[in-house]
């Protein structure tokens, strides 16, 4: 694994908990609060970009690795999805869809670049080590 000592100091998964928190919070008012369906599935999305980093980095593999990045790469599909229908539907205003979306895409960009460096690193992973 990269020089990793907890899933913590990866840079995505800190992402991704700003992220999960701002999605909480704008999600906690007005008519977004109401809508217990978008609001429950988009935080689950954003949770589940933060797990899959999570559990990813602790099965010690670098190809389990890099399959549970696919998956929290894709939450954060999810979660831009969600903010669409969010901002149609009017519960966020331009501005926060516009930071939100940002944030998204920044979250998912440090996913993929950890993806394409673990796939041309060569390194195994700690659970092949002697």
């Amino acid at each position: 694994m990269p020089s990793f000592k907890t899933f913590k100091e990866i840079k995505a998964w800190q992402q991704a908990r700003m992220l999960t928190n701002n999605i909480y919070t704008v999600s906690n008012n007005g008519a977004f609060a109401k809508d217990y369906g978008l609001r429950d599935q988009i935080r689950r999305a954003c949770i589940s970009i933060m797990a899959n980093i999570a559990e990813g980095y602790e099965r010690s593999g670098t190809g389990e690795f890099v399959q549970f990045l696919s998956v929290a790469k894709g939450s954060a599909g999810e979660v831009e999805s969600h903010l669409c229908v969010a901002f149609d539907l009017g519960y966020i205003d331009n501005a926060m869809f516009e930071q939100l979306s940002s944030d998204t895409t920044k979250t998912a960009h440090l996913i993929g670049a950890l993806i394409q460096y673990l796939r041309k690193s060569g390194i195994k992973g700690g659970k092949y080590k002697k």
